[in-house]
């Protein structure tokens, strides 16, 4: 494990000892490696992970810093802490590569907020909330599907249509009562109820019960912050939970104009976490919560919102106009 103390920061650099003649200028920048083709498995990117820490170190193969970066960087992009840890280590040390403690500092930021208590601990030492958009090592791999645009004025505010999702099959596992419940308040909301009854399913798995270690509570798996937000105050109640959480899904479609796979990112990440990364957020729990409810709901990726709920998301505006910049080139 490698130490944590805030003066690794502005210690003598043991990579220069081994290349005197370079200065810090002058180390190697790492270029991003190419775009992923096709899905990519989390074993694929734990291997990303150990292959790099090799490089890094010269466990069993020639030591190669810009190699193990560029590892390190695959394996971010797909939510790996680990490796964003590394990555962000290596580049506020100078270890092999050019230092960048702005980069480092999105790096720490997007392990510690998976979690990781030493990222944190760099991340305070350097000053606290990183500033600019994050990196490139850390944005939607190519694989993502991109930002959708807005479905035509036709379909805004309008009650899901008699379309694929009215065909998609429910979670054979679901209660009968918590089906015809969903069935009956879904159009309320304006939401498909097969899209509801796969987060509840991915949520809780229908246990009224439930409680995670963040203390999220009930069928849709609510924080007691959110549940407020929505107008719930009992969240062990089955009806009141699945009220909150339909409100907080036609929010966030709403806010992110029928994108269903970042109104879900949004649903397990937080809104803003989603808008910092400029897409689904460097987390593997949440890269994996939307591949399934993905998955579960027949990769449908719009879904109709009603604009009148709350104003759009200003980083669909950015990713918009950065969209058009190219395509007017």
């Amino acid at each position: 494990m490698r130490t944590l103390l805030p003066a690794l920061l502005f210690a003598p650099l043991t990579a220069l000892a081994q290349l005197p003649s370079l200065t810090l200028e002058q180390l190697p920048r790492p270029t991003m490696p190419p775009g992923e083709r096709g899905p990519v498995v989390p074993a694929q990117v734990e291997r990303w992970r150990q292959e790099a820490k090799a490089l890094e170190y010269g466990d069993g193969v020639r030591r190669d810093e810009v190699a193990a970066a560029k590892l390190y960087c695959r394996a971010s992009r797909y939510g790996d802490a680990e490796a964003q840890y590394s990555l962000g280590w290596m580049l506020t040390n100078a270890r092999g590569i050019q230092r960048n403690d702005a980069e480092a500092a999105h790096m720490f930021a997007a392990a510690a907020e998976q979690g990781m208590t030493q990222a944190q601990n760099m991340l305070d030492s350097m000053g606290g909330t990183p500033l600019g958009d994050p990196p490139p090592c850390l944005r939607p791999p190519e694989t993502d599907p991109p930002v959708a645009a807005a479905p035509p004025p036709a379909m805004r505010g309008a009650r899901p249509p008699v379309s694929l999702w009215a065909t998609l099959p429910l979670p054979p596992q679901a209660p009968p009562a918590i089906v015809n419940y969903v069935k009956l308040i879904a159009p309320e909301y304006q939401l498909a109820p097969a899209l509801v009854l796969a987060v509840m399913a991915t949520e809780s798995n229908f246990d009224p019960l439930a409680e995670s270690p963040k203390k999220a509570q009930g069928l849709m798996q609510l924080l007691p912050d959110t549940a407020l937000r929505f107008k719930a105050t009992r969240l062990r109640d089955p009806a009141q939970n699945i009220r909150a959480g339909m409100a907080y899904l036609r929010w966030l479609l709403a806010y992110f104009e029928g994108d269903v796979m970042l109104a879900l990112a949004g649903y397990n990440a937080g809104e803003r976490a989603v808008d910092r990364y400029l897409g689904v957020p460097p987390y593997a729990e949440t890269r994996m919560y939307v591949r399934k409810i993905m998955a579960a709901t027949g990769g449908q990726r719009l879904h109709p919102f009603d604009a009148s709920v709350t104003e759009a998301s200003p980083m669909l505006q950015r990713v918009k106009a950065a969209m058009q910049a190219i395509q007017t080139r």
